[in-house]
């Protein structure tokens, strides 16, 4: 017999968070009982009252614990914003008036705290971070770094040569052996992909 929800929020994912970086079941569970897709090693993120169904989130992502992605708006053209007006499990309305949208979070993606994602954003592109405290409205291009209220991309990460690189070597499709082999091999990486600032990004 599979385990209620609520149960399953408040004993299995606590006892499982020191294994959320690589933890299969943790996976398989967040996708079966809720719609979200959660890469390997991508950690702070196994929490369904955040992270709406439909998310897909890569691999080596890092999520600050007041991150939140939102879905869907109020609506604001109906006779009401309340949620009896719009969603049917309170009985006034006969199916849901609200249109839920879909995000991907590409791989190695940084959410600083308090950072949120608005309904409507369709991708985060791989390596960009969000800052502390933004609002990200539109979709985010690769190794951007994003900050403010709404978002807005700051500058990149690195010059189009280093990008191209960290591309090629397409580090995040590697297990932790085959990273630490990689690093082993090409320890100049790891001076490239250090990210600017992070007091300012935290």
């Amino acid at each position: 017999m599979a385990l209620p929800d609520r149960l399953f929020d408040r004993v299995v994912v606590p006892l499982l968070r020191g294994r959320e970086f690589d933890s299969v079941y943790l996976r398989d569970a967040f996708r079966s009982r809720y719609g979200i897709e959660i890469g390997l090693y991508s950690y702070g993120c196994f929490d369904r009252w955040r992270i709406p169904p439909g998310t897909r989130i890569g691999r080596y992502c890092s999520f600050a614990k007041s991150v939140r992605i939102l879905n869907a708006n109020h609506p604001i053209d109906a006779l009401s914003t309340h949620p009896f007006l719009y969603d049917p499990a309170f009985g006034v309305v006969p199916e849901s008036r609200v249109s839920a949208t879909r995000v991907e979070i590409e791989d190695d993606v940084w959410f600083g705290h308090n950072a949120t994602v608005a309904p409507g954003v369709a991708r985060i592109g791989r390596g960009a971070i969000i800052g502390t405290g933004a609002v990200v409205t539109r979709d985010v291009p690769p190794y951007a770094i994003v900050a403010g209220v709404p978002g807005r991309v700051i500058r990149s990460r690195f010059p189009p040569a280093t990008i191209a690189r960290i591309e090629a070597s397409r580090w995040w499709t590697l297990d932790r052996t085959a990273l630490r082999d990689l690093v082993a091999r090409e320890p100049d990486l790891l001076q490239l992909a250090a990210t600017p600032e992070p007091a300012a990004l935290a």
